[in-house]
């Protein structure tokens, strides 16, 4: 089993940024992918950007230059960096992990971006 916390969700305004964390517990050594995804009302999740234990990492095409995805491994702790964010953006923030052919889910987190 592998546990997921998210934090740093918030209101911000467009143009800002906002950075979002998520810790993982239980079974870390056989994380093999993290990364976020969101869901924004009345959408569907859609993957935002993830990073493997090698250290590559994909991207939405829209969110390409504005979000950077990275990892402490020492701290179990991944992270999204977000910039220049737009209303667009509004959106559940889930934290999602890949371990022993299983996935793991946050609790998600919420980022209003207002205009």
């Amino acid at each position: 089993q592998v546990q997921l916390v998210e934090s740093g969700g918030g209101l911000v305004q467009a143009g800002g940024s906002l950075r979002l964390s998520c810790a993982a517990s239980g079974i870390i050594a056989r994380i093999n992918r993290m990364g976020w995804y969101r869901q924004a009302p009345g959408k569907q999740r859609e993957l935002v950007a993830v990073i493997t234990s090698g250290g590559s990492t994909n991207y939405a095409d829209s969110v390409k230059g504005r979000f950077t995805v990275s990892r402490d491994n020492a701290k179990n702790t991944v992270y999204l960096q977000m910039n220049s964010l737009k209303p667009e953006d509004t959106a559940v923030y889930y934290c999602a992990a890949n371990a022993l052919s299983n996935s793991y889910w946050g609790q998600g987190t919420q980022v209003p971006v207002s205009s």
